[in-house]
């Protein structure tokens, strides 16, 4: 709710959002997160297009994966033990966007992100994380500070900060251009179990 409510309305990106919510529990993260800010969310439906000034929630019990135009909502396996996971969020962000993806790890336990942020890392992206003193639950910020080679470490309001920073400064290079493809490349993991919806 922090970070949301630091972000402008102009905002020159999208922001995808995984929280471990099972799918037998209803989730009213959206309406939590329109409200404290400029930016609408809401949970992502399969298959819509990926917009600037849009924060996209993975629905409960659904992988949130980012494609180039498109965002996927996807039963999947379970990773890190949960669906969704941020794991499968991020891995996707970086193959589809590199240099332009940007992964923020906020409070939480053990390690679900920490891979995911590296394969961000790995495809030329940001990592930002929460600074564990000042987590509710240190564990996934710890891990990801560990592991990865963060860009930058504080607490919410310093890196909501630079969150807008950087993603002002990747609007404004022409030199990071978007090679924009086909969606239907790059299957992850999780869209190959059978499970998996179609895209309407």
């Amino acid at each position: 709710m922090e970070l949301v409510s630091g972000l402008p309305e102009n905002l020159d990106a999208a922001v995808a959002v995984a929280l471990h919510v099972p799918e037998e529990s209803p989730s009213a993260l959206p309406s939590i997160l329109s409200r404290q800010g400029p930016l609408v969310a809401k949970h992502a439906a399969d298959g819509e297009p990926l917009l600037h000034g849009r924060i996209y929630v993975a629905p409960p019990g659904r992988h949130l994966l980012v494609k180039r135009r498109t965002v996927r909502a996807v039963n999947g396996p379970n990773e890190n033990g949960h669906r969704p996971a941020i794991d499968p969020l991020f891995r996707t962000a970086a193959r589809a966007h590199g240099r332009r993806a940007m992964g923020v790890i906020l409070s939480g336990t053990l390690d679900d992100g920490t891979a995911g942020l590296y394969a961000i890392k790995r495809q030329g992206g940001s990592a930002l994380v929460q600074d564990p003193d000042d987590a509710l639950f240190e564990g996934m910020p710890a891990s990801a500070i560990e592991n990865v080679p963060v860009d930058f470490i504080g607490d919410v309001p310093a890196l909501t900060s630079e969150l807008v920073r950087r993603t002002r400064e990747l609007a404004a290079d022409p030199a990071v251009e978007l090679d924009v493809g086909d969606d239907s490349d790059d299957l992850d993991a999780v869209e190959m179990d059978h499970g998996t919806p179609e895209v309407a």
